[in-house]
């Protein structure tokens, strides 16, 4: 089976050295088993920017990184969601959610048994017909939410091995009627045949969720692999405010972009080049198992 890696950002602001790394890894991950690599933007947020599409596909080119095909995005595939979420409503895995802000804040800072801190405890899910029909006085239009009844998903990942996780009552459509990350993720991969899913580790918690989706929608289940985040200098997740942690900024200091892409190599154990058309070479060298499984503290 050839294996398809894909890269999914959100075009909201330019890659940082923590993007960047990342997307190195998912791309090493894809093209040293041969298989291909395909970008897709996550372009739901209403904070998405066609400007950033543009600079990060740049900066991805500086370091040598290439994807097969044209990107596509989120925003066209409106219609696909939609029926595939009809699939879900219509199987009677769903319910709505009339609830505030407010009200999502109390019930999921209230304990309940068997759901991690913080997660909705459907409340919604109970209401009678009376109450249903109060709440939608209101006028104000209800999420979509997924009847999980806190089943439990176990993921077996690549680095970090198995990892069994609870399912909430995740949101599935938001009142505006905009789909929702943990939804139109797996619809994506499915419909583009995404085999192999390589990102962060601060979304292993979220994965059981999208596993337990998968199976709802009978879609294929990738191989996850969740890599080990870049931290600043104070164990903080890195973020562009914390200094020149861009390319575009590591270039107006003076560096070009092969002293970036040898220091992300570095900071995988993988050798040197001395150009960054050489990256290829690297793929006969690389070993997933061989990888660091803490995090990269990046410094500039």
């Amino acid at each position: 089976m050839t294996v398809v890696g894909r890269w999914a950002p959100s075009p909201t602001g330019d890659f940082h050295i923590g993007n960047l790394r990342t997307a190195l890894l998912a791309w090493l991950f894809a093209r040293s088993d041969g298989g291909r690599f395909l970008w897709r933007f996550e372009d739901l947020d209403i904070t998405s920017k066609a400007e950033f599409r543009l600079t990060q596909q740049r900066d991805m080119n500086l370091i040598g990184l290439d994807w097969d095909g044209e990107p596509i995005s989120q925003s066209d595939r409106l219609e696909l969601y939609a029926a595939r979420l009809s699939e879900l409503i219509d199987a009677g895995y769903t319910y709505d959610c009339y609830c505030s802000r407010r009200e999502i804040r109390e019930a999921a800072a209230a304990p309940h048994d068997h759901l991690p801190e913080g997660a909705y405890s459907g409340t919604c899910r109970h209401l009678t017909a009376a109450q249903i029909a109060e709440r939608q006085k209101s006028g104000r239009p209800p999420a979509l939410r997924l009847a999980a009844h806190a089943v439990e998903e176990t993921v077996f990942d690549r680095q970090l091995g198995e990892f069994t996780g609870v399912v909430d009552d995740v949101v599935l459509r938001r009142g505006d009627g905009t789909p929702a990350y943990n939804f139109v993720v797996v619809v994506d991969d499915d419909d583009q045949g995404i085999n192999q899913v390589v990102r962060a580790d601060d979304l292993l918690a979220s994965t059981p969720r999208q596993v337990h989706l998968a199976h709802l929608l009978k879609a294929t289940v990738p191989e996850y692999a969740h890599v080990p985040m870049v931290l600043d200098g104070e164990q903080r997740r890195l973020a562009k405010r914390w200094g020149a942690v861009t390319l575009s900024d590591r270039i107006a200091l003076g560096e070009k972009p092969i002293t970036v892409l040898n220091a992300l190599l570095s900071s995988l154990d993988l050798p040197q080049l001395g150009r960054v058309s050489e990256l290829a070479t690297v793929l006969g060298v690389f070993d997933a198992v061989a990888l660091p499984r803490t995090p990269f503290i990046y410094e500039p």
